[in-house]
Protein backbone atom coordinates (compact mmCIF):
# COMPACT_ATOMS: atom_id res chain seq x y z
CA UNK A 1 0.00 0.00 0.00
CA UNK A 2 2.74 2.62 0.79
CA UNK A 3 6.54 2.73 -1.03
CA UNK A 4 9.34 1.50 0.12
CA UNK A 5 10.08 5.08 1.60
CA UNK A 6 7.25 5.76 3.46
CA UNK A 7 7.28 6.09 7.14
CA UNK A 8 4.37 3.96 7.37
CA UNK A 9 5.79 1.03 5.15
CA UNK A 10 5.62 -1.04 8.59
CA UNK A 11 2.41 -0.23 9.68
CA UNK A 12 0.42 -3.69 9.29
CA UNK A 13 -2.86 -3.14 7.19
CA UNK A 14 -6.07 -3.27 9.08
CA UNK A 15 -9.86 -4.16 8.46
CA UNK A 16 -12.31 -1.85 9.69
CA UNK A 17 -15.66 -1.37 9.41
CA UNK A 18 -17.86 2.15 8.89
CA UNK A 19 -21.18 2.93 10.23
CA UNK A 20 -23.25 1.25 7.83
CA UNK A 21 -21.02 -2.24 8.54
CA UNK A 22 -19.22 -1.71 5.42
CA UNK A 23 -15.53 -2.57 5.25
CA UNK A 24 -12.26 -1.34 4.12
CA UNK A 25 -8.55 -2.04 4.40
CA UNK A 26 -6.49 0.41 6.19
CA UNK A 27 -3.16 1.14 7.74
CA UNK A 28 -3.18 0.85 11.25
CA UNK A 29 -1.95 3.92 13.78
CA UNK A 30 1.53 4.13 13.53
CA UNK A 31 3.43 3.89 17.28
CA UNK A 32 5.93 7.32 16.97
CA UNK A 33 9.59 6.42 17.56
CA UNK A 34 11.95 7.36 19.75
CA UNK A 35 13.33 11.00 18.18
CA UNK A 36 15.83 11.84 20.13
CA UNK A 37 16.52 15.82 20.30
CA UNK A 38 19.42 16.79 19.11
CA UNK A 39 18.79 20.26 19.44
CA UNK A 40 16.14 22.72 19.90
CA UNK A 41 14.62 25.51 18.20
CA UNK A 42 13.35 28.65 19.39
CA UNK A 43 9.94 29.86 17.60
CA UNK A 44 10.16 32.69 15.20
CA UNK A 45 7.64 34.70 14.04
CA UNK A 46 6.78 33.32 10.14
CA UNK A 47 8.44 29.76 10.93
CA UNK A 48 6.88 26.67 9.27
CA UNK A 49 7.30 23.45 10.01
CA UNK A 50 8.27 22.75 6.03
CA UNK A 51 10.80 25.49 5.66
CA UNK A 52 11.89 23.80 9.57
CA UNK A 53 12.61 20.61 8.22
CA UNK A 54 14.58 21.82 5.06
CA UNK A 55 16.88 24.15 7.13
CA UNK A 56 17.28 20.92 9.33
CA UNK A 57 17.34 17.37 6.89
CA UNK A 58 17.36 19.39 3.54
CA UNK A 59 14.20 17.96 2.87
CA UNK A 60 10.79 19.19 3.81
CA UNK A 61 8.64 16.59 3.84
CA UNK A 62 10.56 15.86 6.22
CA UNK A 63 8.17 17.81 8.77
CA UNK A 64 6.85 15.02 10.39
CA UNK A 65 10.44 14.09 11.95
CA UNK A 66 9.96 17.35 14.17
CA UNK A 67 6.21 16.47 15.25
CA UNK A 68 7.12 12.92 16.30
CA UNK A 69 9.79 14.57 18.42
CA UNK A 70 6.66 16.59 20.15
CA UNK A 71 3.95 14.63 20.95
CA UNK A 72 2.48 17.02 23.31
CA UNK A 73 1.20 18.88 20.15
CA UNK A 74 -2.01 17.70 18.27
CA UNK A 75 -0.90 19.01 14.82
CA UNK A 76 1.70 20.21 13.37
CA UNK A 77 0.14 23.87 13.07
CA UNK A 78 -0.11 23.31 17.38
CA UNK A 79 3.72 23.41 16.93
CA UNK A 80 3.99 26.79 15.82
CA UNK A 81 1.01 28.32 17.85
CA UNK A 82 -1.14 28.52 14.18
CA UNK A 83 -3.87 25.79 15.45
CA UNK A 84 -7.77 27.23 15.33
CA UNK A 85 -7.91 26.70 18.92
CA UNK A 86 -6.14 29.81 20.81
CA UNK A 87 -6.08 30.99 24.28
CA UNK A 88 -6.21 34.60 24.95
CA UNK A 89 -6.09 36.89 27.77
CA UNK A 90 -8.26 39.74 28.34
CA UNK A 91 -7.54 42.23 31.16
CA UNK A 92 -10.44 43.41 33.08
CA UNK A 93 -11.04 46.42 35.01
CA UNK A 94 -13.73 46.17 37.70
CA UNK A 95 -16.80 48.43 37.76
CA UNK A 96 -17.34 50.28 41.18
CA UNK A 97 -20.48 47.68 41.67
CA UNK A 98 -18.49 45.05 42.39
CA UNK A 99 -17.23 42.51 39.42
CA UNK A 100 -20.49 40.74 37.28
CA UNK A 101 -18.68 37.23 37.18
CA UNK A 102 -21.54 35.16 36.57
CA UNK A 103 -23.14 37.16 33.88
CA UNK A 104 -19.55 37.47 32.55
CA UNK A 105 -18.96 33.78 32.85
CA UNK A 106 -22.63 32.79 31.60
CA UNK A 107 -22.47 35.18 28.15
CA UNK A 108 -19.06 33.81 27.73
CA UNK A 109 -20.22 30.19 27.60
CA UNK A 110 -23.35 30.48 25.20
CA UNK A 111 -20.80 32.16 22.65
CA UNK A 112 -20.02 30.58 19.69
CA UNK A 113 -16.21 29.06 20.10
CA UNK A 114 -15.60 29.69 23.35
CA UNK A 115 -14.67 26.57 24.95
CA UNK A 116 -13.02 27.18 28.66
CA UNK A 117 -12.55 30.57 30.59
CA UNK A 118 -10.38 31.42 33.49
CA UNK A 119 -10.32 33.60 36.03
CA UNK A 120 -7.30 35.29 36.73
CA UNK A 121 -6.95 37.64 39.83
CA UNK A 122 -3.55 38.51 40.82
CA UNK A 123 -3.66 40.15 44.15
CA UNK A 124 -1.19 43.00 44.48
CA UNK A 125 -0.38 46.23 44.29
CA UNK A 126 -1.11 46.48 41.46
CA UNK A 127 -4.08 44.50 41.44
CA UNK A 128 -4.19 42.31 37.85
CA UNK A 129 -7.49 40.45 37.20
CA UNK A 130 -7.46 39.53 33.55
CA UNK A 131 -9.76 36.31 31.93
CA UNK A 132 -8.22 33.86 29.69
CA UNK A 133 -10.06 32.69 27.08
CA UNK A 134 -9.56 29.74 24.98
CA UNK A 135 -11.73 29.66 21.58
CA UNK A 136 -11.50 28.94 18.27
CA UNK A 137 -10.55 31.44 16.17
CA UNK A 138 -12.72 30.31 13.46
CA UNK A 139 -15.49 30.79 15.21
CA UNK A 140 -15.03 33.90 17.46
CA UNK A 141 -12.09 36.27 16.75
CA UNK A 142 -10.76 38.17 20.03
CA UNK A 143 -12.95 41.52 19.18
CA UNK A 144 -16.37 39.78 19.80
CA UNK A 145 -15.22 38.25 22.66
CA UNK A 146 -13.97 41.98 24.34
CA UNK A 147 -17.60 43.15 23.09
CA UNK A 148 -19.49 40.01 25.35
CA UNK A 149 -17.12 41.12 28.11
CA UNK A 150 -18.07 44.38 27.76
CA UNK A 151 -21.61 43.89 27.98
CA UNK A 152 -21.36 42.02 30.78
CA UNK A 153 -20.01 45.32 32.69
CA UNK A 154 -16.24 44.78 32.77
CA UNK A 155 -13.37 47.33 31.16
CA UNK A 156 -11.38 45.72 29.00
CA UNK A 157 -8.27 46.30 28.09
CA UNK A 158 -5.79 45.26 25.05
CA UNK A 159 -6.39 41.73 24.57
CA UNK A 160 -2.98 39.70 23.79
CA UNK A 161 -3.42 36.35 22.30
CA UNK A 162 -0.94 33.24 24.61
CA UNK A 163 1.84 32.37 21.43
CA UNK A 164 4.21 29.81 21.11
CA UNK A 165 6.78 32.53 19.75
CA UNK A 166 9.72 32.29 21.84
CA UNK A 167 8.86 28.51 22.87
CA UNK A 168 11.41 25.93 21.82
CA UNK A 169 10.42 22.65 19.83
CA UNK A 170 12.90 19.70 20.03
CA UNK A 171 14.66 18.70 16.63
CA UNK A 172 15.60 15.11 16.39
CA UNK A 173 18.52 14.35 14.48
CA UNK A 174 18.29 13.47 10.94
CA UNK A 175 17.42 9.38 10.45
CA UNK A 176 19.72 7.23 8.23
CA UNK A 177 18.62 7.72 4.37
CA UNK A 178 18.55 3.98 4.06
CA UNK A 179 15.74 3.76 6.11
CA UNK A 180 13.37 6.11 4.34
CA UNK A 181 12.12 9.42 4.88
CA UNK A 182 8.49 9.75 3.71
Amino acid sequence: MFSNVSRYRAVPDEVVADARGETAVAAGLRPLPEAPAVLTHVIKAGDRLDRLAFTYYGQSLHYWRICDANPDYLSPLALLGREPLVTTCFPVSEPCTGPPWGRTLRLLADTVGVVDVNVIDELGPPRNTALLVRHNRLDVGAERIAEVICSAGFTVGIPAERTRIGASILIPAAADPAAGGR
